[in-house]
């Protein structure tokens, strides 16, 4: 073969494969152009995929979340139902039972009770408080006019005035009882380190109550109040039927 012949065969190989290379590295682009777009592609509809299951969450979480905020609502809505009716109870027992002298141990025990409920909003529901009856609604003198109005105001509203509210250990203990014709109310509760209880042990409210049980019950009453650590505790208790007696034979 001769050299002309020869390099006449050198250029026209060169050239193939120079435009083999060419077509090759064209390919190699487009196809990693593809790849990009694919992986763009994925993204987009990983993301949508992503969004679309976010709403779904989001769409039974919020019907959920709106039914737990209404739960709260009612919760409320019956608490202050509850609130306004036992503050209507009061109100009607203070304007016109209490313009009576005496009132049956039933009126009085049911204001108390309910003046504990109106006093219960203002605490906290993890907050202990203990309320107790025990009442013989059998007992001759229950139903009869011979019991002070208003004559447990003065125990419940210190209790709830003066308590320690913020103590993990705080507490409020009303107990009531009317068996053999003694009417009793024992309240403690842990005093407050701020309470003026610390320092004093009555007022207005705790002298007024004294001077009504000395003209209306004379000897036939017990008034304890004390404090036994941090624990305030006062109690009282009136023999209704000695009194009863004294009145029919004065």
């Amino acid at each position: 073969m001769n050299p002309h012949t020869l390099n006449s065969i050198l250029s026209a190989s060169t050239g193939i494969l120079l435009v083999a290379c060419l077509w090759l590295y064209r390919r190699y682009k487009k196809a990693k152009k593809v790849k990009k777009e694919v992986e763009k592609r994925f993204v987009e509809l990983e993301t949508k995929a992503n969004n679309l299951q976010l709403q779904t969450l989001e769409s039974r979480l919020n019907p959920h979340l709106f039914k737990n905020i209404l739960n709260s609502i009612q919760s409320h809505a019956y608490q202050t139902y509850f609130a306004m009716d036992k503050l209507g109870n009061v109100l009607d027992y203070i304007l016109y039972e209490s313009q009576n002298q005496f009132v049956s141990p039933r009126e009085e025990i049911d204001f108390a009770l309910n003046l504990i409920e109106i006093n219960k909003i203002k605490l906290s529901p993890l907050f202990s408080i203990s309320v107790k009856k025990k009442i013989d609604e059998l007992d001759e003198l229950y139903e009869e006019k011979i019991l002070a109005p208003l004559i447990s105001i003065d125990l419940i509203e210190n209790a709830f005035k003066h308590a320690d509210l913020q103590s993990p250990d705080a507490f409020i203990s009303v107990i009531i009882e009317f068996k053999d014709n003694i009417f009793s109310i024992t309240v403690q509760n842990k005093i407050s380190a701020k309470s003026a209880f610390l320092k004093e042990h009555s007022g207005i409210g705790a002298s007024t109550l004294e001077q009504r049980l000395k003209i209306l019950y004379n000897n036939c009453y017990k008034l304890d109040r004390y404090t036994e650590e941090d624990v305030y505790v006062a109690q009282l208790k009136i023999n209704l039927l000695e009194h009863k007696n004294k009145m029919l034979t004065a």
